[in-house]
């Protein structure tokens, strides 16, 4: 049985992310708020919100996980020579609200968003607070590919990302996963498998795993000059 969420306290626990069901996999709960403490006391358990605009807040932790592990970063190849090219220009934290509106945009098959109004503002206020991050690709001063996430502890939760040219994102990707390696970081939260992860060295674990992971590397903090320019 889903567990309804009081919007009126936003310190409400969580269920336990074993009793998530299977059929969706991984709805865990309903309801709630988006308010930076409900949503940061999520991301600490494994879990994230998603929905549509006709649906109320849900909240899932899928099993299985896929996730990264910075210092397994895979790089192709052709991927390295486009980094060495420097075709793209990266920055962070410089455009977070374009990036998450690019993500927001429907997708070639796809009609609508999950990235609703209050959405964006939930994160862009995490952006604000200092718990949400982005990654930029620009090419000829024009923004083409990036992604956003939350940074908790040594651990980044990857949350959406676009590209309107060839390998911006991926190479956005990498360029943060080496810069997330250097502050100290051990893992990144991909959420749900796609072939574009996968492709970077994603792989997927049980989500008994990942519990334990984020127990352990939640605890200590990144380098001093994580997020810093």
């Amino acid at each position: 049985m889903l567990t309804l969420l009081d919007p009126d306290r936003a310190d409400q626990a969580f269920p336990s992310i074993s009793t998530a069901l299977t059929d969706p996999d991984g709805l865990l709960a309903v309801g709630g708020c988006l308010s930076t403490q409900r949503i940061i006391n999520a991301y600490r358990q494994g879990i994230f919100p998603w929905y549509s605009d006709e649906d109320p807040i849900l909240w899932w932790s899928p099993n299985p996980r896929l996730v990264v592990f910075p210092d397994q970063l895979h790089v192709s190849k052709s991927l390295q020579k486009t980094q060495r090219k420097q075709t793209f220009q990266l920055s962070f934290d410089t455009a977070f609200a374009d990036v998450i509106q690019a993500c927001s945009m429907p997708r070639a098959q796809d009609s609508g968003t999950w990235l609703l109004p209050e959405m964006q503002a939930a994160y862009i206020r995490l952006h604000e607070e200092g718990h949400a991050h982005s990654m930029e690709a620009w090419f000829q001063g024009e923004l083409v590919g990036g992604l956003y996430g939350i940074a908790i502890g040594r651990v980044f939760f990857g949350e959406s990302m676009f590209h309107i040219k060839t390998d911006a994102s991926k190479i956005a990707f990498v360029t943060l996963a080496q810069l997330l390696t250097e502050w100290g970081y051990q893992l990144i939260d991909c959420q749900v498998h796609t072939d574009h992860l996968a492709s970077l060295g994603a792989e997927e674990i049980p989500r008994s795993d990942f519990a334990i992971l984020l127990r352990r590397f939640l605890q200590n903090k990144p380098h001093a000059t994580a997020w810093q320019k």
